[in-house]
């Protein structure tokens, strides 16, 4: 991007992968993206199934899973990253009731930068916003709205990203957040990476719906996230798009 070109904030939008985008991970793929600036942006692909499911998951991490709604629910193949990681995309604790949340009591987040700390260490730094510079007090600066949860990174249009396990305990002790989605691994982009996908027309993008995320079956998830634009995939062809 030229320097006075405004920068573009895609946090909180989908990522639809262009019929030209040849990519065993990547190809039809839907991304959402949990974060998003000149640094570069990470983001949860929300389409593609992982081997194993969510029960598996929980039976390796010696956790019962004690929802009834999420018994048989698939994790995702969240990007090519740190795949041995889960990543927990849900609905902000704040504003919906969850599942058992007398049970769980809400902790403050600690500061930006300890609270993204388990993200820190499987994402570069780079790609993580740092906290608005201030009068050097910035390590005792508390974020404006509480997570349930440590290692939770909030996104701006309500949903929240969390690595750490207590997320995964309040779901197996029949509590956590009412719409969630488990992934293993991320994406990430570098500084001007995802701008010149962008610029090569390899991306759609359009703001994120979570209906499409927590309530549309895996398989439709890719013509809903088209048709949020009021596209169809047949309408493209290979190599034509728009960003």
């Amino acid at each position: 991007m030229s320097s006075d070109t405004a920068p573009i904030n895609l946090t909180h939008h989908f990522l639809i992968a262009m019929p030209g985008l040849n990519d065993e991970l990547f190809g039809k793929s839907v991304v959402y993206l949990c974060e998003h600036s000149a640094r570069g942006a990470l983001g949860l692909i929300i389409n593609k199934p992982a081997d194993i499911g969510l029960g598996e998951l929980f039976d390796r991490l010696d956790l019962q899973l004690r929802r009834a709604d999420l018994q048989g629910a698939p994790l995702m193949r969240g990007g090519p990253i740190q795949t041995e990681r889960g990543f927990v995309l849900h609905e902000a604790m704040g504003e919906a009731k969850a599942f058992g949340s007398d049970e769980t009591p809400p902790a403050l987040r600690e500061a930006i930068r300890e609270a993204l700390g388990s993200l820190e260490r499987v994402a570069s730094p780079s790609l993580l916003t740092e906290p608005a510079e201030s009068d050097g007090a910035s390590e005792d600066v508390k974020p404006e709205t509480p997570s349930a949860y440590a290692s939770s990174l909030r996104i701006d249009g309500g949903l929240e990203m969390t690595t750490s396990r207590d997320v995964l305990e309040a779901l197996s002790s029949g509590a956590g957040p009412r719409k969630v989605m488990v992934s293993l691994g991320y994406s990430s982009w570098g500084e001007g990476q995802l701008e010149s996908e962008l610029a090569e027309n390899s991306w759609l993008t359009v703001a994120a719906d979570p209906a499409v995320i927590f309530d549309t079956p895996i398989e439709q998830r890719y013509d809903k996230a088209m048709a949020l634009l009021g596209l169809e995939s047949w309408m493209l062809a290979p190599g034509a798009g728009r960003a």
